[in-house]
């Protein structure tokens, strides 16, 4: 067997999928119109799978800060923050994330992929336990893998079985660390993070929360589904991405706890990643200060979650279990859904197809992800597209 022979089931994934239409994996915008169009082989294509949550990637107060910096500060920092020094923007922003949770102190990623090997690697270590949670993002297991602590997973959103696997370990509870997502990115659905808080102080451990997809979305001030619980105080470690309702590129953690600060020190990806561009820095700053002063951006957003989930299940589409601003169409059989998503996109709809082995119970899904921006019409458009699958 050489080196390169692994790859062919790589290789038969992308002939599958070339050979079922256009290749998912493969998809080349001409042009992006505005935060929900885009140009796709030569049509115009409603944009219903970017996590673009509130519409904010061509806000103008967004882009001219962005320019503003682009040309006062220039395109990049090319080193890491360790090795080149701190930009101004960049302590600004963190302390406005640190404002915005409530939190002493925060600290900014470069992706948010990086922001949880980053988190993960650093707080743990050999001897150490975490409960995750079976569905939780790839980034959330790397780290995890990473850290050479035992890993061990509960059953999505069970709190049931992860109060049995806490009471398994017994004496090493106080080195565990809970590890849970505020929204996940599949369904559309939320972790019971008031019940999963009650077990976290039960036995002692700590509780990381990922805030990717939930930041912007729930909560009175945005701040997440720990907010929108009530339990936002209670979380040791809340990580979240710049790169869906902040419509940018980064990551970042937030903590109550002294020891945040001292993460930079041991945390690789901190350390050896070039830090954030002053303009992708200075639009999520404007992003940030959105989220906080317009409210409307998210009840804008819930309306158009609402119509679209409604509208799906009026048609008899299996969904998710919760109206969000996720809304998950369950395709079983991947030949099918390999085609819809297909017909889908000849007639002017871009969702996510999501196959098995990365979905949750082997099922295929076509992931819809709303916008505050979508207009009604384009709503209803993608009802009716949706309507006219082969069923």
């Amino acid at each position: 067997m050489s080196l390169l022979d692994k790859f062919s089931v790589a290789r038969e994934l992308r002939t599958g999928l070339a050979n079922g239409g256009l290749d998912p994996t493969a998809v080349v915008f001409d042009a992006i119109n505005s935060a929900t169009e885009g140009v796709v082989q030569g049509r115009k294509t409603i944009l219903a799978g970017t996590n673009n949550y509130l519409g904010l990637t061509f806000d103008p107060d967004c882009v001219a800060a962005g320019v503003t910096a682009l040309e006062s500060q220039g395109s990049g920092t090319t080193g890491s923050r360790m090795a080149n020094g701190s930009y101004a923007g960049h302590l600004a922003l963190e302390q406005e994330l640190a404002d915005f949770f409530g939190c002493p102190e925060a600290l900014v990623f470069s992706t948010g992929y990086a922001a949880n090997l980053g988190v993960l690697t650093a707080l743990l270590e050999v001897g150490d336990v975490v409960l995750l949670d079976s569905d939780a993002h790839a980034s959330l297991y790397d780290g995890c893998r990473m850290s050479g602590a035992d890993v061990f997973r509960f059953r999505h959103n069970d709190v049931i079985s992860l109060e049995r696997r806490l009471a398994r370990l017994e004496a090493r509870a106080g080195r565990c660390l809970i590890v849970t997502e505020g929204l996940y990115s599949v369904l559309g659905d939320c972790a019971p993070l008031l019940e999963i808080v009650a077990l976290k102080e039960r036995f002692g451990c700590c509780l990381l929360v990922d805030e990717a997809h939930s930041l912007g979305v729930y909560g009175d001030r945005g701040c997440g589904v720990a907010e929108e619980q009530g339990v936002l105080d209670k979380v040791d470690f809340t990580v979240g991405t710049f790169s869906k309702s902040l419509g940018a590129m980064g990551g970042f953690c937030v903590s109550p706890h002294e020891e945040l600060r001292l993460i930079r020190y041991v945390s690789r990806p901190f350390i050896f990643t070039a830090s954030p561009s002053p303009s992708v820095v200075a639009t999520t700053r404007e992003a940030l200060r959105q989220l906080r002063s317009r409210p409307k951006l998210r009840s804008s957003l819930w309306s158009n979650a609402r119509r679209l989930y409604n509208g799906l299940k009026e048609i008899g589409f299996e969904l998710g279990p919760e109206v969000s601003p996720v809304v998950a169409v369950r395709i079983q059989d991947k030949v099918k859904a390999l085609a819809s998503w297909n017909h889908l996109l000849k007639a002017g709809v871009y969702v996510n197809l999501m196959l098995p082995p990365a979905t949750p119970g082997g099922a295929s899904f076509l992931r819809c992800s709303l916008s505050a921006a979508h207009s009604t019409d384009q709503i209803e458009t993608i009802i009716k597209v949706f309507s006219e699958l082969p069923r």
